[in-house]
């Protein structure tokens, strides 16, 4: 029998995540901070109650943030019974995983950490990158959820998980940077983006981040898939990490900065993509 399943978070992973484990054949209910529409999440008990939504026998929390990871958590606690799961899909410190995980372990609930890659095409999909830190008994009852969702790997204890998806960020920045630049100079020397985007296709320079946000880039289309304050927030704990570790990476310094302008001009809330709105111009001076 599948575990019932409730997400935490119905924002925009959460809500194809949940669309996605209803067609693999789980129960799944869902509990979101803000009133939603159940319309936006067809076939989702939707529970008004923390308590009753933690009920569940795996809890997936979808959230921003180690914040509101932290809040929520903290909210679900009191309800958590032994043999529970507690899954966090979303990027946050991996210090403050790993204390989750000794303090729910405490009590007898596992924890895993299990932030994904690939946006919310690669929810809906069921084809994310899954990357897991957590007990391997704790990895093994979670499995079954996470592979509807995607490829999952476990990489190491509690907080390995978190360390990953970290690093995959450092490299997710990094290569919009990197198209960003690439765009804008072809517009400027005065060759089609578009072709030059075509015509690199299959080769070294190729990549997701070429094909798809170099689209956006080129349409000027940057309706959030991932958030540039999101981005902002996993470079400055990949800062966090470099820091700890005794490195000085130069270019994550450059793309942070950058992300942090792009802020202070009130552009947060657009895709990560909206980077290439400062390439080529004065405003990061």
């Amino acid at each position: 029998m599948s575990p019932t399943v409730c997400i935490f978070g119905l924002g925009l992973m959460g809500r194809p995540m949940a669309a996605t484990l209803l067609r693999a054949g789980f129960s799944v209910r869902g509990w979101n901070r803000s009133p939603i529409d159940p319309a936006r999440v067809p076939g989702v008990l939707l529970h008004a109650s923390v308590g009753a939504a933690a009920r569940a026998d795996v809890c997936l929390l979808v959230l921003a943030d180690s914040l509101a990871v932290d809040a929520v958590l903290g909210q679900i606690e009191p309800h958590l019974r032994p043999g529970q799961l507690v899954v966090d899909l979303g990027t946050s410190d991996p210090a403050r995983s790993r204390e989750h995980a000794a303090r729910l372990a405490g009590v007898g609930v596992g924890w895993v950490d299990a932030p994904v890659s690939g946006g919310p095409g690669g929810a809906a999909a069921g084809d994310l990158a899954v990357m897991c830190g957590a007990a391997q008994a704790d990895f093994d009852r979670a499995l079954p959820v996470l592979q509807a969702l995607g490829r999952p790997t476990l990489v190491g204890g509690p907080g390995a998980g978190h360390t990953v998806k970290i690093i995959n960020q450092l490299v997710v920045g990094l290569a919009i940077e990197a198209v960003a630049e690439a765009v804008a100079l072809a517009e400027a020397s005065g060759v089609d983006p578009a072709l030059m985007q075509r015509a690199l296709a299959g080769g070294f320079a190729d990549s997701k981040i070429l094909q798809v946000h170099g689209s956006r880039m080129i349409a000027r289309d940057y309706a959030p898939g991932g958030r540039a304050a999101t981005q902002l927030k996993d470079l400055r704990l990949a800062q966090g990490l470099a820091a700890a570790a005794g490195l000085h990476l130069p270019h994550l310094e450059d793309t942070a900065a950058r992300f942090a302008r792009l802020l202070e001009l009130g552009h947060g809330d657009l895709d990560h993509s909206a980077l290439h709105m400062l390439v080529g111009t004065s405003s990061l001076s």
